[in-house]
């Protein structure tokens, strides 16, 4: 059977789930996995989602379910794409990986992956900082922000360096399809899956994944905080598709970065001159996305 002709709003996330009160990551799969059907087979390394999908024998996924080894999910995926491909069958692979397995440690995987041309779709749901294992900073962890490996105290030695552009580097292997996306978003979300599956290779959708433990703020904030990221600017919406770039969703007028930050506890320590220079950080990757947008006209 065609992956297409199914139903796309059959539930493959059931209850139940280990993740934490207000959790973006689970949302983000089950949207997911509502385009793409039961046809898929999900990949997914060390990170949150291997123990949001429930102790063995028990998960919460209802479609076959690889765990493998932080550095290895792209290339598990490839090797599942490359068997299914041989047999003369279709089904999706899906990675489901965090930032500390994309930005850092699977990056090398992914590259090769996309460079050999696997259709996979990796997803990676980006909470910035290695959450599963103690909120430690990642490639993903913003400037300024508060994690058990770069704290504040006295001597403010919060995150000193600023966040990996991992979309950039994706892009520069040119992939079949490139987005990012939200939680705020979900049809933006579910579309750009539906992208992502139709295309002839590898893609990679980059999903924001606010979290209430490691971002320090109340559960029921995580919506607010997942549309204030894209209203700010600090997080836009865009995609690559066939070599051209295209912001997808452009706020009539930005939002404030302080309106973001100021909901957060991992911010709570800026000065003012410090919110200063992540807003003009922001203003200045808005001229520079809005330039490439420019250009791919």
């Amino acid at each position: 059977m065609d992956h297409r002709e199914e139903s796309p709003m059959e539930d493959l996330l059931l209850p139940g789930h280990a993740a934490c009160a207000g959790c973006s990551a689970p949302t983000a799969v089950k949207l997911t996995l509502e385009v793409l059907g039961r046809r898929t087979v999900v990949v997914v390394p060390a990170c949150c989602m291997a123990v949001i999908q429930g102790l063995y024998p028990k998960t919460c996924f209802s479609v076959p379910l690889v765990n493998i080894a932080f550095e290895a999910a792209a290339a598990c995926a490839s090797g599942i794409e490359a068997a299914l491909k041989r047999k003369g069958e279709r089904a999706n692979v899906l990675v489901v990986a965090g930032d500390g397995g994309t930005f850092d440690i699977g990056i090398q995987s992914l590259s090769g992956m996309i460079e050999r041309g696997h259709k996979v779709i990796y997803m990676c749901y980006d909470n910035e900082a290695y959450m599963n294992t103690g909120i430690q900073r990642s490639g993903a962890t913003p400037w300024g922000a508060w994690t058990t490996t770069t704290p504040v105290g006295k001597r403010r030695e919060f995150k000193k360096e600023p966040k990996k552009d991992l979309a950039g580097i994706i892009a520069a292997h040119n992939p079949s399809y490139l987005a990012t996306a939200t939680i705020a978003f979900p049809l933006d979300l579910k579309r750009k899956v539906e992208k992502a599956r139709d295309s002839e290779g590898p893609a990679f959708i980059h999903v924001l994944a606010p979290c209430p433990t490691g971002w320090r703020y109340p559960p029921e904030k995580t919506f607010e905080i997942s549309k204030l990221a894209v209203e700010t600017g600090i997080f836009p919406l865009y995609e690559f598709e066939n070599g051209k770039f295209r912001i997808t969703y452009k706020p009539k007028e930005r939002k404030p970065v302080e309106e973001y930050l100021k909901l957060q506890g991992r911010f709570r320590h800026l000065t003012k001159e410090e919110i200063e220079k992540i807003q003009k950080m922001v203003d200045e990757t808005w001229e520079r996305i809005e330039k490439m947008e420019d250009k791919s006209d």
